[in-house]
């Protein structure tokens, strides 16, 4: 098995041939979502009206104020929660359609979350927490073990495969959890505040190994975070307020 096998959706093309003979329908697609929460009596509305489109092959970056949604809205686009009005199409699955159980299969297939806290299980290994999502799955042993060393080895961590979550720097942390959420080579990456808790060098390294999945294995990757110099490293930023979509 090599890299290319791994982690190319279309082994032999480059991203840019997938680009190329893609749906011309976007990879996510969301129309008039609301999302509103119940507290007592009041009702809290967190997103009004969103209509966003996110091509693949794209890398985007939602910014926004505390509390503008765009945590919520990433949620949406992961089938982690559900809309209280609208539609959420995501690599051409109306998420709203699916139950729990579907949701999950379908976040195996498509979907890689990284998120700001790293979610490592300090008794496993980097490459054993990179094997988790593959174990549920019909792979057998050697080759879900062969996936995630590979997967170690695109993000940079050969050589730290046995080594315990309290062995590594934050910055390495980071990088086993991306290893883990691209060992099922997802079309899809979503990451929620990926370099809030890094310093500067370890978040650039981190922003670095994003335009690398974007750009050289076409991943899609949708990015929340409050840094302007994250948001920078994306194609493109779409800013939240109050839980409208800017024009």
């Amino acid at each position: 098995m090599t890299r290319a096998e791994l982690l190319t959706p279309e082994c032999g093309e480059s991203s840019g041939s997938q680009v190329a003979v893609a749906d011309s329908r976007p990879l996510v697609r969301i129309r008039g979502v609301t999302k509103e929460y119940v507290r007592g009596a009041e009702v809290v509305q967190v997103l009004s009206g969103i209509d966003l489109d996110i091509s693949d092959g794209s890398f985007e970056a939602l910014m926004g104020p505390s509390g503008s949604g765009k945590s919520t809205l990433l949620n949406l686009v992961s089938g982690l929660d559900r809309p209280t009005r609208g539609s959420v199409e995501v690599v051409g699955t109306p998420l709203e359609r699916l139950s729990e159980s579907e949701l999950a299969r379908w976040r195996a297939r498509e979907l890689g979350i990284v998120f700001q806290t790293y979610n490592l299980l300090p008794v496993l290994s980097a490459v054993e927490n990179v094997e988790l999502p593959l174990l549920l799955t019909s792979l057998s042993r050697k080759v879900r073990r062969q996936r995630a060393e590979l997967a170690l080895e695109v993000v940079g961590l050969s050589d730290r495969a046995r080594h315990l979550p309290s062995e590594l720097s934050g910055g390495q942390q980071q990088r086993v959890a991306i290893a883990r959420a691209i060992v099922h080579d997802p079309r899809l990456i979503v990451a929620d505040e990926p370099t809030g808790d890094l310093d500067r060098a370890s978040a650039d390294e981190i922003l670095a190994l994003f335009q690398t999945l974007n750009e050289e294995l076409g991943k899609t990757i949708v990015m929340v975070t409050h840094d302007p110099a994250a948001a920078g490293c994306a194609g493109a930023v779409r800013r939240l307020d109050k839980g409208v979509l800017a024009s």
